[in-house]
């Protein structure tokens, strides 16, 4: 722990610095230019600073300011020694920051017991700091267990999905992946758009309560299959609506919107428009431009300009115009994610 001393003359600064030294202080730092020892005032982090009133340039009530504008000096204790006794000095120099005052001349066994306890207290302030910074770094590991755990049951949950249709498992890491870019083109902060990329993958949660024979049919389904099929979306949000976790939260939002169209055709609700959760909106481009760009039993994968002509034909229908426009802004991006599964493809036939 370390003292500043700061006073334009230099008899002053021997005398207190003796002082400081007989305190059992070691290393106390001295400067007769008010504006030298703020310059030095970041390196040196005093503990306790001892600071004149009448100095040339700079008084000690405006240095005191100057020591409180810095965040890292907010509570370390500053001392102001001068001869002044008057009322109006001591109180500008509590409102600028000073945390005691020591008349001149100085009383060593005052000036020794003083000096004492404000270290003990800026001793104190150090640990209770390092303490609440220990407890912060607890907590986030604490957090970062719980959302990895989160992260976990959300993705096993969507493995359970993938188990009833073949075709799920890299649509799922494409579509989540799409959705996080998106996301983070449109603007939205990291931690959504990393809640997004995870929650995704269950947007089609609900398909575990379709029956096989609807969910694998090869060919077109009927009218009153359709219908069946369609009761995925309000049975995933069912399923996950009511979690505590705000990351399982966000899948069953996912979940129930993500066939709402923006025009207010889609299903379950037929919301429109802003109605429609944003992740809804989000999540329903990707999954489109990925089922587009997949070739199914029932149809090839569409060219990805073609799939990018549909979705611009589509803006302001099926799809938000400002989620098409930021699709747009990534659009290498959107190719690069599909591209990595024809390389992959590539090379699992070579």
């Amino acid at each position: 722990m370390t003292v500043m001393i700061v006073d334009d003359a230099e008899t002053n600064l021997l005398v207190i610095k003796s002082l400081v030294d007989a305190c059992g202080i070691v290393g106390a730092s001295t400067f007769k230019k008010p504006v030298e020892a703020l310059s030095r005032l970041d390196d040196l982090g005093p503990s306790l600073i001892l600071v004149d009133y009448m100095m040339p340039d700079l008084d000690g009530i405006d240095f005191i300011r100057a020591v409180r504008d810095r965040d890292r000096f907010k509570d370390t204790p500053i001392v102001m020694v001068t001869t002044t006794d008057q009322r109006s000095v001591r109180l500008e120099a509590l409102q600028a920051g000073a945390t005691d005052f020591i008349l001149k001349p100085i009383d060593p066994a005052e000036f020794k017991a003083r000096v004492r306890n404000l270290m003990h207290l800026a001793d104190a302030q150090t640990k209770l700091r390092d303490q609440a910074a220990w407890l912060s770094r607890e907590v986030e590991k604490a957090l970062a267990v719980a959302r990895g755990r989160e992260a976990e049951i959300v993705m096993r949950l969507a493995r359970a999905a993938e188990l009833r249709d073949p075709e799920t498992g890299e649509h799922l890491e494409r579509m989540s992946r799409y959705s996080e870019r998106i996301a983070r083109a449109i603007g939205l902060d990291d931690a959504f758009c990393e809640r997004l990329r995870i929650a995704a993958p269950m947007h089609d949660i609900g398909k575990i309560g379709v029956p096989d024979a609807i969910l694998l049919k090869p060919g077109p389904l009927t009218p009153e299959e359709r219908s069946e099929m369609q009761k995925h979306a309000q049975q995933g949000g069912e399923i996950l609506e009511r979690s505590s976790s705000e990351l399982i939260r966000l899948a069953g939002e996912v979940a129930i919107s993500h066939h709402e169209r923006y025009d207010g055709s889609g299903y379950p609700f037929r919301l429109a428009g802003d109605a429609i959760p944003l992740s809804g909106r989000i999540t329903a481009l990707a999954d489109v431009f990925d089922a587009l760009t997949s070739a199914r039993p029932y149809k090839p994968a569409w060219p990805t300009e073609q799939a990018r002509a549909y979705i611009l034909a589509e803006r302001g229908r099926h799809f938000d115009p400002a989620c098409v426009d930021a699709m747009m802004s990534v659009w290498p991006d959107i190719l690069a994610i599909h591209d990595e599964r024809a390389t992959a493809v590539a090379t699992t036939q070579t």
